[in-house]
């Protein structure tokens, strides 16, 4: 009996996901964890491993297609078996919900249309014809080989699909919505995958040259996907929160000198360099414990006080900003956080964050000092009460009581929701991470 292979439940979040490449063919031989599908939710691109071993039979959803988790999207099994149903899904999800929930791409029934037109004036095999349209291969594109050379093959199809570039979801609706020809780009992302950001790039480049003046016309950019999401989030923050802004410059020469230190004695051991973010991270971590209510969300009915310490970690990455989440920072040496930042930036970079690792942060950290920014408003991410933002440090000249000295000064800037704490007590918060930056060994304490 056949397998199913379905959508597996990618975190507490996720309802849907955008099936963004087939990795292998249609009734081609698959070994049990061999990827063979790529899908695509708001916030990264997952691969689906095969859960058996046989010859896998793939359903009708075709690259673009978004399909509910735990919708079965093939089975694995003899090469006599079929794919069952049209939409069959996992005994845990009722037929309706995904009957209501697929949805074609954009376009998909004007583009049907023209390719039946298409397959009027062409000889094709049935089998090859089957094929191209699940594939979404436009026939004028194949070369014929059959009949003298006059009719498409099963296997001129799959020559032109292997000459298909791949390409997201959401890079192609990009592409398609700005005029940028996707045969013409060379991929970035993993195998060559061409990204939302291969497509900005040559859009980017396409503007720079000379372009005619055209009259009440202009070129717009999708708002969708994970940029969607920041948009809204970003503007529901500003119109809905009381934010207040507080400034404060510290000497952070001392941390300086022990990240120095940290950097002899454990570069090696550790196998790779103590960076500035674990040790911000274990500073604002035990600046929480000490301070609370900082620690804090505001819900409708009331202001809830979280006893974990979760903190996000903002990341500039191609798909837009993401905050991946270090969990009980607080009970974390150097050592574990970092690893486990550079984990979580590595995999939200590269587009494989777990839907998990990006909710749950009780309090924001963003660090935009490598970009010599010395000062700047972050926006809260809500629901959490605030956010740090970090500028560079920077040598100055600076007086110890009478004497002026080089030291090392940075910016910090706490925004905070006056809905949730006061002006004093963020302050008091803010004086006190103060303190650790300038004497580090207080955390020790």
């Amino acid at each position: 009996m056949a397998k199913e292979l379905f959508v597996p439940q990618l975190g507490q979040t996720v309802e849907r996901v955008t099936i963004i490449n087939w990795l292998v063919e249609d009734g081609a031989t698959v070994k049990r964890g061999q990827e063979v599908v790529e899908v695509e939710t708001d916030k990264a691109v997952f691969p689906v491993e095969a859960n058996a071993n046989g010859t896998i039979h793939i359903g009708p959803f075709p690259k673009g297609m978004i399909v509910p988790v735990l919708t079965v999207i093939a089975t694995i099994g003899t090469p006599e078996e079929t794919f069952n149903a049209g939409f069959s899904v996992s005994s845990e999800t009722p037929v309706e919900t995904v009957a209501s929930k697929i949805a074609p791409v954009k376009g998909e029934d004007k583009q049907g249309e023209e390719q039946q037109a298409i397959t009027d004036k062409i000889f094709i095999s049935p089998r090859a014809k089957r094929i191209a349209r699940e594939k979404h291969i436009a026939l004028e594109g194949i070369t014929p080989t059959g009949g003298r050379g006059i009719r498409i093959t099963e296997r001129d199809v799959y020559n032109a699909l292997q000459n298909e570039p791949k390409v997201t979801a959401v890079a192609q609706r990009m592409a398609q919505d700005v005029g940028v020809d996707v045969h013409e780009l060379t991929g970035s992302g993993v195998r060559g995958m061409i990204t939302k950001a291969d497509v900005e790039q040559a859009y980017q480049m396409k503007q720079t040259l000379p372009q005619p003046e055209i009259s009440g016309e202009v070129t717009k950019l999708p708002l969708t996907g994970v940029r969607k999401i920041i948009a809204e989030r970003m503007a529901s923050s500003v119109h809905t929160s009381a934010r207040v802004t507080l400034f404060m410059e510290v000497d952070a020469t001392e941390l300086v000198t022990w990240r120095e230190k940290l950097k002899t004695f454990y570069t090696e051991s550790w196998g790779f360099k103590p960076g500035y973010n674990e040790l911000l991270v274990k500073i604002v971590a035990t600046a929480l414990r000490k301070y609370p209510y900082m620690n804090a969300r505001l819900t409708p009915e009331a202001i809830e006080f979280v006893s974990e310490i979760n903190i996000g970690i903002a990341v500039d990455t191609e798909r837009g900003l993401l905050v991946p989440v270090v969990r009980n920072a607080d009970q974390k040496g150097l050592h574990q956080l970092g690893i486990e930042i550079r984990e979580l930036a590595a995999k939200a970079r590269n587009g494989r964050s777990l839907p998990d690792e990006l909710v749950g942060g009780t309090f924001t950290i963003t660090n935009l000092g490598m970009y010599d920014v010395d000062g700047f408003t972050p926006v809260i991410n809500l629901p959490e009460a605030a956010i740090l933002g970090v500028g560079r440090i920077n040598a100055q000249p600076v007086y110890v009581g009478d004497v002026l000295v080089k030291r090392q000064m940075m910016v910090l800037s706490l925004v905070f929701d006056h809905r949730i704490v006061d002006g004093a007590p963020a302050a008091r918060f803010l004086q006190f991470i103060k303190d650790l930056i300038e004497t580090p060994a207080l955390m020790v304490l």
